[in-house]
């Protein structure tokens, strides 16, 4: 894993260290999944504020940490703002289809769950 050189930069495996279960695990989480659903129709990076998740300030640190550890989405800071964005181009590349796969099958998921 990459090692932060500073408090300011974050530490993100590179491309070669991303583990298929480590990405399945980080994805597994109905929060975390959430994120990376926001993140793959967003035109660019958002900030952490810019997410409303129905969890503690803490938890939500924590979720952000486990997507940034196992590859999914890379953070960095703009100013005082810590801003993500999806690893998209990592994930197909490494796993290709499957990151579609799962924001579809999310799609249908919550589709489903709204009806009932």
């Amino acid at each position: 894993m990459t090692t932060a050189t500073s408090p300011r930069v974050l530490a993100h495996p590179t491309r070669e260290e991303i583990r298929l279960e480590n990405v399945l695990h980080a994805l597994s989480d109905p929060m975390r999944l959430r994120v990376v659903r926001e993140l793959a129709t967003a035109e660019d990076n958002l900030s952490c504020s810019h997410f409303d998740l129905p969890v503690t300030k803490s938890t939500t640190t924590h979720h952000f940490r486990v997507l940034r550890e196992n590859g999914v989405i890379q953070q960095i800071y703009q100013g005082t703002a810590k801003m993500n964005g999806l690893r998209r181009g990592d994930l197909d590349a490494l796993f290709p289809g499957l990151l579609d796969s799962i924001l579809a099958a999310a799609e249908g998921q919550a589709e489903r769950l709204a009806e009932g």
